[in-house]
Parts: structure tokens; C-alpha cells; sequence
């Protein structure tokens, strides 16, 4: 029986990744069911009721306060785990500490740093557009890494930057590139900021995400060199927003000399923002490449190269071709060690954009999908014989916990049950490497693998490294040590779902 134990600590404060991190590794306790550790905000004590690891005592807590929450099997597996959380804090073992004087306001900041133009906001979503407005009201511009900011307050905050020639990065801008320089959750690019003296100069335009890190990643590996890579955040495109940091974006980088062409990457936009934004991309000046998901051919608008997917992005805006291996032949390979009762597919990825360009390349060939974040093609139903592709990054799966970019053992439990489960074919990972990212995160899938025992029937692993030579954690350390534990790894997230996408096919 589930036994549900809170304490709270008076007057502690950690931050937050600290927090999650130490969440995480209690979680993964043998007997304990859901542990959070969290400042006793309301909105927090909301997220811990919801997910049924509040008691009384934690109902208790102010926001000065953190609670420690733990559901358990049993109230000894309970004792156990609160004795960790305890033994970890004591102290302030897990608190960052530096002697650098930090400011207390944005004010305070600019003060210490006049020359400063832009403002990375990361607070909890409820003070983030009250702190973007004075950061624009300051001239700043703007960088929102929080979510859950109303369409309203975005709404808002864009109209204020475009009427004062700022622009707002965001909401849940989680990936931008100034001038070379990578920003929140990003790749370290060449030194240099491309292989070649005389590469094309490139800015793209993206929601904020992987999807911008993939297309970062892949134009550097083929010799281009990317200048900037604005986060205008997943809705800017709605017909609600209008693509105002969209629309500034372009303006900016038309006017911008150390630019040669744009890149979009981006969702269908809204009807009525597609045509403002097109056709302003048509006349900007300079050369156009758009990567629209699912975007429908006769919406194509005459002078803006279209690429079908990420992959096919970059290698229009770098003029070359990324290696391609013969498909057909290595799912050939890969399907001689499965049996005929492994049939499905499962999908587990850290990355929203690339769980969605997955989705879309399976879809193409003819591998219908269910995920919780379904792209278009897709569907939010679940089944015992679907092929599932899941987005871990999404709300459901870091209540209390970080991000599994930032902790891969968020993702361990569903790869492992997929890997003892025989009815699986095929497991599909992304692997995201930079600034931001876990320091190591091929180790948990690599552990995850050496568990597996019989190495006969198992299911076939495929995996893509989103990463370059230059980010901390090495692309080669991170391919060999998966390729070294029997994962094939594909060069981008498109080749891995066509690996994927033909083995299906195959073992129908």
C-alpha cells in the first residue's frame, strides 16, 4: 500500500534544477513511487496535490518553506528516502555557491552592466511577463526561457517591443544564437563560427528548441556557418500573435550585413500571419529557405526555397549533402535478430521538435503514430498495439523533476520496460548534447543496455546525437559509447526514423 510522507523545511531555499535533480535520483529508489522537492509556493503545492504526493504537513508550508514530498510502497521505503533527501540537503551540500556580488534587479543590473541590450528572463511563469515588461520599458531586449505566460501577456509584451524596435525571444524560448553565441539550452558551433572563410552566413528563425539545435548542429557539420538563431517560441506563428517577433526578426536580419540568407523553421503558421510572414520573407532581399512542418504545397509562396524536414533545411542553405547510408540494406541487417511477434514501435524523446519531424517522417512511410504530443497525422489515442512516439520534455513527465535533456534518468524507466517488452520492435531515442545538457548523457541508456540479458531477441535500438565536436560532452565519447552497447546511431533525427521507419516495413 502507497504511504504518502511530507516534511517541510522551514525558511530553505535551493534552486530549483538542484531541487529537481535531487527529486529525480530519489525517484529512481527502489520503492518509491513519485518524490518532488519543492519551494511551498501555491502554484507548487497545486502541482504536488495533483500529483497525489501532498499530505497535511505540506499543505502547511509557506513560500519560504521546501517541502519534501515522497509517495512510497510503504512507509519504511518513505523513511528511507526522507533520510536521503535529509542526509543530501544538510548543510546546503547541493546549494551553487559563488563570491561574484549578483544584482537584485533588473535595474540593479543595468547599473553593473550599462552596455547590456537583452534580458534572459527565467522566473516562475507567473511574475515572467511582469519582469519582461520592465526589461522592455528599460530598452532591452527580450529572452523568455519561462512557460506559461497567457497568450494575452505575450500578446502584450510583443506589440510593447515591436513599437520600440525590441524584439521578444519567447515564451519557452529555451535555444538562441547572437552573433554566434549560444544562449540557454544551445550547441557549442565551430570557434570561429563555421569551417570556412567563405561560407554562406546564416540566420534562422525557430519556435526556441531542438528544433533550432538540430538545424544549428547539422548546417555546422556541413561547413556553414551560423550567425544568429532567433527563439520567436511556439506560438508566435498563431494567428492569436501574428507573428510580431516573427515578422521583427526578419526585419532585423534583412538589415543585418554579416547575414546572407534567412532560414525559417517553424510549424504551419496561422492563415492570416502566413501570408504577412511569406510574403515579407519573399521581399526581404535575401535568400529564403523555409522548413514548415507539414506544410501543404499549394500554400508555397514563389521565391522561398521549401525543405522538407530539418535535415534537408540545412543542407539547402549549406549547398551540400549530408551522408546518407543505404537504408534498405541496414534494416535488413538490423531485422535478421528480431522475431516475427515484435511488430511495434516506441519512440522516447527528450526533444519536442524532434519527437514532432519523427512523427512526420514515420507518417510519410505509411507508419501511422500515437504520441502525447501529436503531430499533425498523428494521434493523441493510445493502444496496446499503436507505434508510440513520447515526448518526455512534456508537462506530464517533469512534474517535480528536470528536464530529461538535463537528466537522463527521467527517460530510463519507459526504456527500460520497452526493452523487456516483446512485442517491440524498434526503440527510437534522440541523444542532445550542449550547454545546458547533462554532462553525460549517453551513460543511463548505455547502463540501461548492459542490463538486457538475453542478447538474442531484443529489440533494435536507434538513436541520433544532436551535438558537435565543440560541446563539452564530445559527439564522438557520446556515438561510440552508444555504438559500443549495440545502439545503431543514425547522423541526424530524419535518418533515424527512415532506419526506423524500414524496419517496421520490414518486419510487417
Amino acid at each position: 500500500m502507497s504511504t504518502v510522507v511530507n516534511e517541510v523545511r522551514k525558511g530553505f531555499y535551493l534552486d530549483s534544477v538542484a531541487l529537481m535533480r535531487l527529486s529525480a535520483e530519489i525517484t529512481s529508489m527502489g520503492g518509491i513511487e513519485e518524490a518532488v522537492l519543492m519551494i511551498g509556493t501555491p502554484s507548487n503545492l497545486q502541482i504536488m496535490q495533483d500529483a497525489g504526493v501532498l499530505d497535511s504537513t505540506g499543505e502547511s508550508a509557506s513560500p519560504n518553506d521546501l517541502v519534501i514530498a515522497l509517495r512510497a510502497d510503504g512507509k519504511s521505503n518513505a523513511n528511507r528516502a526522507l533520510a536521503h533527501a535529509n542526509k543530501s540537503l544538510e548543510g546546503g551540500a547541493l546549494k551553487s555557491s559563488t563570491s561574484e556580488a549578483r544584482a537584485r534587479t533588473l535595474r540593479g543590473s543595468l547599473t553593473a552592466y550599462p552596455e547590456a541590450n537583452l534580458a534572459l528572463i527565467s522566473t516562475p511563469g507567473t511574475y515572467a511577463a511582469r519582469e519582461a515588461r520592465t526589461a522592455l520599458e528599460l530598452g532591452l531586449n527580450v529572452m523568455i526561457f519561462s512557460d506559461n505566460v497567457s497568450l494575452e501577456q505575450e500578446s502584450s509584451l510583443k506589440n510593447l517591443a515591436r513599437q520600440n524596435d525590441l524584439i521578444v525571444m519567447g515564451p519557452d524560448c529555451g535555444t538562441a544564437y547572437i552573433d554566434s553565441v549560444p544562449l540557454a539550452f544551445a550547441n557549442a558551433l565551430a570557434p570561429d563560427g563555421g569551417n570556412s572563410a567563405d561560407a554562406t552566413r546564416t540566420a534562422a528563425i525557430a519556435a526556441s528548441g531542438t528544433g533550432l539545435q538540430e538545424f544549428a548542429v547539422l548546417l555546422t557539420r556541413l561547413g556553414g556557418k551560423l550567425t544568429h538563431g532567433i527563439g520567436v517560441g511556439g506560438r508566435d506563428l498563431s494567428d492569436a500573435v501574428g507573428g510580431l517577433s516573427t515578422l521583427t526578426a526578419i526585419d532585423l536580419l534583412a538589415n543585418d550585413k554579416n547575414v546572407d540568407q534567412i532560414v525559417l523553421i517553424s510549424k504551419p503558421p496561422g492563415p492570416d500571419t502566413a501570408n504577412l510572414v511569406f510574403e515579407k520573407l519573399a521581399a526581404c532581399g535575401k535568400p529564403v529557405v523555409a522548413c514548415v512542418f507539414n506544410q501543404a504545397s499549394d500554400s508555397e509562396v514563389t521565391g522561398i526555397r521549401y525543405a522538407s524536414d530539418l535535415r534537408n533545411a540545412a543542407e539547402l542553405a549549406s549547398g551540400e549533402t549530408l551522408d546518407r547510408h543505404d537504408t534498405q540494406q541496414l534494416a535488413q541487417e538490423l531485422t535478421g535478430s528480431l522475431s516475427a511477434s515484435r511488430r511495434k514501435l516506441v519512440g522516447l524523446y527528450t526533444g519536442g521538435t524532434l519527437c514532432t519531424e519523427s512523427q512526420l517522417i514515420l507518417n510519410r512511410a505509411g507508419i501511422k503514430t500515437t504520441s502525447n504530443a501529436p503531430a499533425p497525422g498523428s494521434s493523441a489515442s493510445d493502444s496496446e498495439t499503436a507505434h508510440r512516439i513520447i515526448d518526455l520534455g512534456a508537462d506530464e513527465y517533469t512534474v517535480g523533476r528536470p528536464h530529461p535533456m538535463m537528466e537522463p534518468l527521467v527517460r530510463v524507466s519507459e526504456f527500460e520496460q520497452s526493452l523487456d517488452d516483446p512485442s517491440i520492435a524498434v526503440i527510437l531515442l534522440d541523444v542532445v548534447l550542449g550547454y545546458g545538457a547533462h554532462e553525460n548523457p549517453a551513460e543511463a541508456i548505455v547502463n540501461s543496455m548492459q542490463q538486457v540479458t538475453d542478447t538474442k531477441d531484443k529489440p533494435v535500438v536507434i538513436a541520433s546525437v544532436c551535438g558537435t565536436e565543440f560541446d563539452p560532452q564530445g559527439l564522438h565519447q557520446q556515438r561510440d559509447a552508444l555504438t559500443a552497447s549495440g545502439i545503431t546511431v543514425c547522423n541526424c533525427n530524419v535518418a533515424a526514423a527512415e532506419l526506423a521507419a524500414e524496419v517496421i516495413n520490414q518486419q510487417s
